[in-house]
């Protein structure tokens, strides 16, 4: 399997080098051939990105030496994000690379089905009502009979509905249920033309103390049917505890806020038996299951060979083993079973290329580039051993250029090339390939059979190295990357992305007319190549009005922007519509919007959506109220703050002082505030001074993990995890005549309809009576949830808290909450 991540990342991942390429050092490449001598493979399977066990995943792969995947069933879309203000798709996006840059340390290896992480279910029957369970049940079978594991490991219980996250019990159900389906041929038969049918020997579900209650009750339990595995071993050549791995792991999860301290000592973990043949060592979930080469046909020779190596490894010099590995290598080429030849092969040329100090690179001049245009790329090899070897050809993918010209890499000689590649026109651009159609609520589409389950991005531009040894050819392939130095990081590597010749944004996802004016609509045009001439206009719907009706622009250099300035006319009547923005630069056109995603912890990523807005004509009322929003986690809500009318200013939380207050009407905190930022602790007096004085604080959802300060609330207020997840369940009215529903704008249950993903989530459970609870909803069979908006009088002010997703819904452009908001910051007129 070309992706198959190999021990030896692990210490690079550690230092923090993920974006490099691995060298590894002679205890990684001793790891590396104990791995490859293993030939056994079990998959973990759950729902979202942070749902996977680490802890077992790395004892698994480090310590067994198993093949070890994870198949997250989601990218995590319907989460919230601590690191900045991406939802959805782009946040699916970050915590796609997150989980890959997992599985380098914990030596995993990452798989996803095309569920859409849709938000919070509180229940199975919801998420597979949402879900196409058909065609999440036939990826899950489809990575199984790709991926071959022996062993399937779910996360998460599959006979406990409702008590979970409903994606996660999906999980589990679904799983279960493939493990019976995936050995039958009638089963999703289009599968086998592209790959064959697969039966694991035995079924666990990784149990805990959690899932029974309390450590007392698990430890009073019948444990028969459970296997144990003492999962803290300690690596001495590394120096680290497999707990510790897995913490470093476990961080990689920012965007979630999932930083871990790793622990060390003895640690148990419980497979409970679900199906299959169960084993009769319970300390061995492989017991029974032949993991040597003899499970394949020729597989003798080939272990001979390899248990040498092991054997006679020199930590002085891995060099000494190529030349059996180089054996072993080609015996690889002759096997029957094409399974274990693909996983293998990328196993030892990864262990050859290593321990002979094999060090192959295709560096392009620019990171990004447009289909057709001619890339010129810097070739190096270098051979850092004694062993004797050529470099035959190198071959260019896709523009199949072959450079034939026979080599000797010399000991310690670096061979350097300049090449000039044609890319074709129809070179696909770099994007989410999960992206790039239009999927449902609960699904992506994706129609290449052969790419569901893949992780990451699919990139084509490559070079292979064809390296002679011993007269053995190998084919080394390796991707086209940017690479540049960078005066603090040192030398950084990019991918190289495919990008169309220009691509335009709007300044605002959403444009709020609440009158007959014009509004002013900009849109900024990038050039992804030198010298662009072209026109610019927006498509909008008839009733409304655009001037100019085009606008040429030229751009002279790849990566300028020019901004187009049109003012558009609102229709009479109230309308939501969808604004395009289309550029046509030598007769084609482009209507996609380039959205950069750049985060230290993962590599620079690209999203290519379609370039609109949405434009509302709304009868909405708002008064002159300035107001100071203090960010949270991240949103986009002061964005939309602007579109209504107000002057808004981000002040920072070590800014705030009574004088500074002194300047406006409204103070409002960004959601998780008050988990995330420790300043509000020390600030706290300030704010609720400055709502005592008069005016009004309004403070978004918090979580219930650890509160910067118990004073978030002037009144007793306590957090509870209600959530209303149907995002039309019916909103009823505590309180009809209170000023917030009614001035100045009468809100009713129309202004509730058309509400994105939820309503809200983590409502307060418990509040003092000073309170005054405003709406009322609930899922379906559920008790009422109260705590949407709670209003207190306090001293001459107001203070609102609300767990209403405004994050949400307002850079959606849903209507009824912009004037729902607008009340609540009016409430002190």
């Amino acid at each position: 399997m070309k992706h198959f991540i190999l021990f030896t990342l692990l210490i690079l991942s550690i230092k923090g080098l993920a974006q490099q390429p691995a060298k590894p050092n002679a205890v990684e490449l001793y790891n590396q051939i104990q791995k490859i001598n293993f030939l056994g493979s079990v998959l973990y399977i759950a729902a979202h990105p942070d749902d996977e066990n680490t802890r077992l995943i790395a004892y698994l792969s480090n310590n067994v030496k198993a093949q070890t995947g994870y198949l997250s069933l989601t990218r995590g879309d319907g989460g919230q994000n601590l690191i900045g203000s991406e939802l959805r798709e782009q946040l699916g996006v970050i915590r796609t690379q997150e989980l890959i840059e997992a599985r380098k340390i914990d030596g995993g290896v990452q798989f996803f089905s095309r569920a859409n992480d849709f938000g919070f279910s509180k229940n199975p029957d919801e998420t597979l009502q949402i879900w196409d369970k058909n065609q999440v049940l036939s990826d899950i079978i489809w990575v199984i009979r790709k991926f071959q594991p022996d062993v399937i490991i779910n996360r998460f219980d599959h006979r406990s509905p409702g008590t979970t996250h409903g994606h996660h019990t999906s999980s589990a159900i679904l799983s279960y249920e493939a493990f019976d389906k995936v050995n039958d041929a009638a089963v999703f038969p289009n599968q086998l033309q592209n790959t064959t049918t697969w039966q694991p020997k035995r079924l666990f579900f990784n149990t805990s103390w959690w899932f029974y209650g309390s450590k007392e009750k698990f430890e009073a339990a019948d444990k028969s049917n459970l296997s144990k595995l003492q999962i803290g071993t300690y690596y001495q050549s590394l120096g680290k505890s497999n707990q510790e791995i897995a913490a470093l792991s476990r961080s990689r999860h920012q965007s979630q806020g999932f930083g871990s301290t790793g622990t060390r000592g003895e640690e148990d973990e419980y497979l409970e038996f679900l199906k299959g043949d169960s084993p009769k060592d319970k300390t061995n979930i492989f017991d029974g299951i032949d993991t040597t080469w003899n499970r394949v046909k020729g597989g003798k020779a080939i272990s001979d060979i390899l248990g040498n190596v092991e054997k006679n490894f020199d930590f002085k010099n891995p060099s000494a083993s190529v030349p059996e590995l180089v054996k072993a290598y080609d015996l690889i080429q002759k096997l029957d079973n094409e399974h274990w030849k693909q996983i293998k092969s990328e196993e030892i040329k990864k262990i050859i290329a290593g321990c002979a100090g094999l060090y192959l690179e295709a560096v392009t001049e620019n990171q990004e580039a447009t289909p057709g245009s001619a890339i010129k790329i810097k070739l190096e090899a270098i051979n850092r051993s004694t062993v004797k070897m050529n470099l035959n050809t190198v071959q260019t993918f896709p523009s199949s250029m072959a450079i034939q010209s026979v080599t000797e890499l010399a000991n310690n000689k670096s061979i350097t090339r300049n090449i000039d590649v044609e890319l074709p026109n129809d070179e696909q651009f770099t994007n989410a390939y999960w992206l790039n159609q239009k999927g449902t609520e609960g699904m992506y589409r994706v129609d290449n059979q052969e790419n569901i389950g893949k992780a990451d991005v699919l990139r084509n531009v490559k070079v292979i190295f064809m390296i002679e040894i011993n007269g053995v050819t190998i084919p080394f392939e390796r991707n086209v990357i940017y690479k540049y130095n960078d005066d603090v990081k040192g030398e950084v590597y990019q991918p190289l992305d495919i990008v169309p010749a220009v691509t335009s944004a709007f300044t605002e996802k959403v444009y709020i007319f609440n009158s007959d004016r014009d509004k002013t609509v900009n849109v900024k045009v990038k050039a992804g190549k030198d010298a662009i001439n072209g026109n610019i206009k927006l498509d909008i719907p008839q009733g409304w009005e655009v001037s100019p009706t085009e606008i040429p622009f030229t751009i002279d250099k790849k990566g300028q922007e020019v901004l187009a300035v049109f003012s558009v006319s609102p229709s009479e009547e109230a309308s939501e519509i969808s604004i395009k923005s289309i550029v046509t630069v030598d007769g084609k056109t482009f209507d996609q919007n380039k959205i950069d995603i750049n985060y230290p912890h993962i590599y620079k990523q690209i999203v290519l959506k379609p370039a609109e807005a949405k434009a509302i004509r709304l009868k909405i009322k708002t008064k002159s109220e300035k107001i100071a929003y203090i960010m949270g986690a991240g949103d986009e809500v002061p964005k939309s703050l602007t579109q209504m009318g107000y002057e808004v200013d981000i002040i920072k939380p070590d800014e705030i002082s009574t004088e500074k207050l002194e300047n406006y009407d409204v103070v409002m905190t960004g959601i998780r505030a008050y988990n995330t930022v420790n300043a509000l602790a020390f600030k706290q007096i300030l704010l609720l001074d400055f709502v005592k004085n008069g005016k009004t604080m309004i403070v978004q959802y918090n979580t219930t993990d650890d509160l910067v300060t118990k004073d978030m609330s002037p009144f007793p207020l306590k957090i509870s995890r209600d959530r209303v997840t149907e995002e039309n369940a019916e909103v009823r009215f505590l309180a009809a005549n209170h000023r917030v529903l009614n001035y100045p704008n009468k809100i009713t249950a129309e202004d509730f309809k058309g509400w994105k993903q939820e309503q809200g989530l983590y409502y307060p459970g418990e509040w003092d009576a000073a309170f005054t609870p405003i709406l009322s909803s609930n899922d379906k069979g559920e008790k009422p949830k109260n705590g949407a908006l709670l209003i207190a009088k306090y001293g001459k002010g107001n203070y609102v808290y609300t767990g209403l997703s405004f994050f949400r819904e307002l850079p959606e452009g849903v209507s009824g909450a912009f004037r729902l908001l607008a009340n609540i910051i009016a409430i002190g007129k």
